[in-house]
């Protein structure tokens, strides 16, 4: 269908289908549901009619080849002008082979995997019927007593950046119209969602506009680069609007400056949220502030079909701007090819051949093993195969290991640790030792009853899903006592003892790094998690995952990240005073492990690093090169990672900032020379007055194997 025909369909609409079109409800509204559209209770209460639904646009939630086709067939029956639904779904990391959690890919560094992660995760998508997922999630997170980091792949501009590009392209491919087995990807959440104050759900966020360019706009225009069809609002205020309602975001910024021209969708119930934000009286104020703003479709709340027509006629609303969000609704849906095949590649057949197939589990526990960072290892690990393993904690025999946002993952479907380990070896002990909160005296009884005889205990430790994700938000970020307690009943039998980590966000390790002997991260693995893991322990896999968000050594320091500012007064400066420098009294400044740390089984050494140049222009660039040597016995992979500061900008520069990075794979004894090229363009920041520029003057760069640890050269930029 042209365009010119989408007009012609446009032109035909009455103004209430119009208006319906841009209302998205969840699955029970919708006849052929499982549950048979019956507006009843909470869903009578939202004053929905059939007709709206009759005549609304897209679908929430919607599971299932065949529902969907029950779903889109009758309401083509019922619908005046045969406009197909759109369905949409929260397909976060994988469909219902669930991957790690994003924060846990971030922490692979594997650009290509999270691109076959992505595109798994489209295919069972869309065999099952779905059209769009509301991810990635690309906001910058510097707080982990935010619950949702666990979505975010970290604290860096760059990578997150690097990371929207791999999701967006699995997502979609290079031609939704003749690719059916990919999915329209909508990244979120437009704008700045992950800084809100006190690292509390749906709270304030203020910012100023440099800020805002610098650091959190990167991620969302390298996703609109790579041709994402979609955006969702954020539910916070940015420049004191919220950003639902907020036209200088989302026309001026977005869709001006970014070059969006997609469908803009609200969060779940944002349009409404204006009134308890304090922006708008009631509903109606609320419609007119988010259809002036320039979103195209209301998630679950009723301020459009409710008050639209009436704001039309009233002349507040021109009845173009409705035109306009419906075309960007139809165009979506036409290049889905939906009005050709408004079933497209829903597919029962297919649908029970492509979920959760042995290739897709494979790669979930490949991307599992390289997520995993290795944080502490006191030549315990790899367990080796004679030796008698005690498996004890609460994520022992525990099928929560998907993390949230695993929407139609199966925690029974998900391999524990336990079975990871009994694929390795049958001599085994297992025993809970304690639940997530809580521990008694015959937990602890059994945990040393199982130990006893155990050459190596292995600590199950974490949060439950639940502490995690949207809304879980955590002041205390240790683990819960409970399973501290645990450790130093166990340490008292004076074995090695190895934890290994379930969580949603970094935490703060005092009580598990400073008294076992090896540490674990491995997030929220997904579906293959338990058999992941066991490779690690076990040294089929070298561990390689490098972390993306610092580990604070107290919550006191949050936030804490790599890229910070320097004072005037920096700790450790040759002519400071003890006393008068930035710094606690009673912890360190520093966070506990730093960004781009992590452990492996064998060692690599850097040397010889050199530049091309000292000195270069805007039309020149500087090769840095730095030899990398693994000096161990067993293959690994490094993450080499390079960082540059400007030492005196027209505004205050970070201490260094990531700007490129390599992962290499080494055989043992071998030795490969790393190149980057650094151009002008990767100098430049946002001055004062916004203009995006490179100042000339001295800069270093750094190339090492974490932030904190590496090697560095100066050179100087002329103009």
């Amino acid at each position: 269908m042209r365009e010119n025909k989408l007009l012609s369909l446009l032109n035909q609409m009455t103004l209430d289908e119009k208006i319906a079109q841009l209302m998205q409800l969840a699955t029970p509204f919708f006849k052929g549901a499982k549950e048979q559209g019956q507006i009843t209770g909470p869903m009578a209460e939202m004053g929905v009619t059939e007709e709206v639904v009759q005549n609304s646009g897209s679908v929430l939630g919607a599971s299932g080849a065949n529902e969907i086709i029950n779903i889109q067939r009758t309401h083509l029956e019922e619908n005046r002008l045969g406009i197909p639904l759109l369905f949409m779904s929260d397909i976060v990391h994988g469909f219902k082979t669930i991957f790690p959690v994003p924060l846990a890919i971030g922490c692979s560094w594997d650009l290509k995997l999270t691109e076959k992660s992505a595109e798994i995760a489209a295919k069972e998508a869309s065999v099952s019927g779905v059209h769009v997922t509301f991810a990635p999630m690309v906001d910058l997170v510097r707080d982990p007593r935010w619950g949702r980091v666990m979505e975010s792949t970290g604290e860096d501009p760059f990578l997150n950046s690097e990371f929207a590009r791999a999701f967006v392209r699995g997502f979609q491919g290079q031609d939704l119209t003749t690719e059916v087995e990919r999915v329209a990807a909508c990244v979120k959440h437009f704008a700045a969602y992950g800084a809100p104050e006190g690292g509390r759900d749906y709270n304030t966020v203020d910012m100023s506009e440099r800020e805002l360019r610098e650091n959190y706009l990167p991620a969302y225009q390298a996703a609109l680069e790579e041709g994402c069809e979609m955006v969702m609002t954020a539910f916070n205020t940015v420049f004191g609007i919220p950003a639902t309602g907020n036209k200088r975001l989302m026309r001026d910024l977005l869709r001006k400056e970014m070059g969006f021209d997609g469908v803009l969708i609200s969060d779940w119930g944002a349009v409404k949220e204006m009134i308890p934000h304090g922006v708008a009286e009631n509903e109606k104020e609320a419609a007119y502030k988010a259809i002036t703003a320039g979103v195209d479709i209301e998630m679950m709340t009723t301020a459009y079909v409710n008050h639209l027509k009436e704001l039309v006629e009233e002349k507040m609303v021109n009845e173009s701007i409705i035109d306009e969000a419906v075309l960007r609704i139809l165009q979506l849906k036409e290049k889905l090819g939906l009005f050709e095949n408004p079933y497209r590649g829903a597919n029962v057949e297919r649908e029970a051949e492509v979920v959760m197939s042995a290739e897709h589990r494979n790669a979930a526990r490949e991307l599992a093993a390289k997520s995993s960072v290795l944080l502490k290892n006191e030549q315990i690990l790899p367990i080796h195969k004679e030796q008698k393993v005690a498996l004890i904690g609460p994520f022992a025999e525990s099928g929560d290991i998907l993390g949230p946002w695993s929407w139609l993952g199966s925690k029974d479907e998900a391999v524990t640790v336990k079975e990871g380990i009994l694929r390795k070896t049958t001599d085994l002990s297992v025993a809970k030792g304690c639940d997530i909160e809580t521990i008694t005296d015959s937990q602890v009884e059994e945990a040393m009853k199982a130990a006893e005889d155990a050459d190596v205990i292995v600590l199950a430790l974490g949060e439950d899903s639940e502490m995690s994700g949207e809304a879980g938000c955590r002041a205390n970020i240790q683990l819960p006592s409970a399973q501290l307690q645990l450790i130093q009943h166990l340490k008292s039998l004076d074995k090695p003892m190895v934890a290994v980590l379930f969580n949603g966000r970094p935490l703060d390790l005092h009580g598990v790094l400073d008294q076992t002997d090896a540490v674990l991260e491995a997030w929220y693995p997904g579906t293959e998690g338990g058999n992941a893991v066991a490779d690690l322990l076990y040294g089929d896999m070298n561990p390689s995952g490098r972390l993306t968000m610092s580990f604070p050594y107290h919550v006191g320091q949050v936030p804490v990240y790599y890229n910070h500012f320097n004072t005037g007064r920096p700790q450790g400066a040759p002519d400071a005073q003890e006393r008068y420098v930035s710094q606690y009294l009673d912890i360190p400044n520093d966070p506990l492990l730093p960004f781009g740390f992590g452990l492996s089984y064998t060692t690599f050494t850097y040397s010889g690093m050199t530049l091309s140049r000292e000195t270069m222009s805007d039309t020149q660039s500087v090769d840095v090169s730095i030899q990398v040597t693994n000096d161990g016995s067993v293959a690994g992979e490094e993450v080499v990672q390079l960082y540059i500061r400007d030492h005196s900008g027209e505004v205050i520069r970070p201490v260094k900032e990531l700007k490129a990075f390599k992962k290499i794979s080494l055989k043992p004894g071998e030795t490969t020379n790393v190149t980057f090229t650094i151009s002008e363009e990767q100098l430049r920041y946002h001055h004062s007055d916004l203009q995006y520029t490179s100042d000339p003057g001295t800069f270093t760069v750094f190339i090492g194997r974490n932030s904190k640890e590496v090697t560095e050269k100066t050179f100087t930029l002329t103009k």
